[in-house]
């Protein structure tokens, strides 16, 4: 059947569709007040906001050795050969799909990334395990566990946890917003250039038994100090006898010092000992997955029993936070750790980029004494990592920025990774500017 309408309806209908003023775009007008006007402008983030602000700056030197991203002998960011290998696999297997992952993520994943951390020859059966948002989205999940599962020390209204000072600045937000104590320990002494080991011990003994601690597993972010093994079995015996909980954050294993085995020797140590450790564990830094958010939470348990317990809340938890994780990061992981040829590519290749930032290490302090400073620059040497903490006060680093458009962090840290053999000399004869005649140590 056709319908057929009248010329003045079709005229009618024509002016009312005809664009008019009256229905042009435009902000709407609101009389009611919005609780959005009294939102305040958060402030930038303290690493990322000056990642920013070397992008927008237009100087032709300027040097970027802010972000913890690693860059190749020429400034680049580099994949991983084995890492790419990986991919292409990924991509021409005609049998994969991107449907979701379970909420603990890939299993076998899960396993392979254990076994990196804890050692091929662990026993993985009283082990708890999940994928996560890398070693941010890890640090979440084992605060929000402990903030919710830890018993809290007499007279407490929440769980403490002590982090180093200083430390890796989203640790204080991350385990802040999980609703625990954030309570510092002493760890650098600026006075050396140093471990203030005597003022850790001191403040492990004070704080309330229980306590959750959080150690960096190796490579300290951003001191780059870490205790000798000596060192952390005394540490292990004091958090023993306060019957502390042990979190350990592992983000450079194989990067620190080009050898993954020896990078995990003081977790290994700490679960030889009997400790329930919760370790958070990522792949941005050693596998240079840094935009692929590919990590592990797993917490040692004592009995199967307890495993299953501690799996269900752990499940709980990531639920309503993301659901499930990304499956691409894993699955490069993954693909790596199974291929006998791939793992052995994968080592040599992290053990490249270790030893590139070993080299600009020495470096820095070579040319730093070819341009004329008197500073004992020792304490950079004796770092280790992808960092060298230098003492530095924050109006030297302004000067750095401010007069030759160097950009880092105002405690003093830089990123070893920006340096190579095209900017060092600028950035060292920097340094000697802003240091001549002054302290670097307070």
């Amino acid at each position: 059947m056709l319908f057929r309408f009248a010329p003045s309806i079709l005229a009618a209908t024509a002016f009312a569709f005809e664009p008019t003023t009256a229905f042009a775009m435009s902000s709407p007008a609101t009389t009611q007040a919005s609780f959005l006007s009294t939102i305040p402008e958060g402030p930038p983030d303290a690493i990322l906001g000056i990642a920013e602000a070397f992008k927008s700056c237009s100087d032709e030197n300027k040097v970027n050795v802010c972000v913890g991203a690693y860059r190749d002998s020429t400034g680049k960011p580099w994949i991983l050969p084995s890492v790419r290998k990986a991919e292409e696999r990924l991509v021409s297997d005609t049998s994969a799909n991107k449907e979701y992952a379970p909420i603990a993520g890939d299993s076998k994943y899960v396993e392979l990334a254990l076994k990196f951390a804890y050692g091929s020859d662990a026993d993985l059966s009283n082990v708890a395990g999940v994928q996560s948002l890398s070693g941010t989205g890890a640090c979440r999940i084992g605060g929000h566990f402990f903030a919710k599962f830890a018993p809290k020390p007499q007279g407490m209204e929440s769980v403490p946890i002590y982090i180093p000072n200083p430390t890796w600045g989203n640790h204080v937000n991350i385990f802040q917003e999980c609703g625990m104590d954030v309570r510092r320990y002493r760890y650098y002494d600026s006075k050396t250039n140093g471990l203030d080991y005597d003022g850790l011990l001191a403040d492990l003994k004070e704080a309330p038994n229980g306590s959750v601690i959080l150690l960096h597993a190796c490579a300290h972010n951003p001191t780059g100090c870490d205790p000798t093994m000596d060192q952390w079995k005394n540490i292990s015996n004091l958090i023993k006898e306060k019957s502390h909980h042990v979190f350990f954050d592992s983000a450079y294993q194989g990067f620190a010092s080009g050898d993954a085995e020896a990078d995990a020797a003081a977790l290994r140590f700490f679960v030889n000992e009997g400790h329930n450790v919760v370790l958070a564990q990522s792949f941005a830094k050693n596998f240079g997955l840094y935009g692929e958010r590919t990590g592990t939470l797993s917490v040692i348990c004592n009995t199967p029993e307890e495993k299953s317990a501690v799996m269900s809340q752990l499940k709980l938890i990531i639920r309503p936070m993301y659901s499930s994780p990304p499956i691409h990061g894993s699955s490069i992981v993954k693909t790596v750790l199974t291929d006998e040829e791939l793992t052995k590519e994968y080592y040599e290749n992290c053990k490249e980029m270790a030893d590139r930032i070993k080299s600009m290490r020495t470096r820095l302090v070579e040319v730093l004494k070819e341009v004329g400073s008197t500073h004992d620059w020792s304490h950079v040497t004796s770092q280790i990592g992808m960092f060298a903490f230098t003492g530095m006060s924050s109006d030297m680093v302004d000067q750095l920025t401010s007069k030759y458009s160097i950009f880092l962090t105002r405690d003093g840290r830089i990123s070893l990774a920006g340096l190579n053999d095209g900017n060092i000399e600028y950035v060292a004869k920097a340094i000697h500017d802003v240091t001549d005649g002054k302290s670097i140590t307070s």
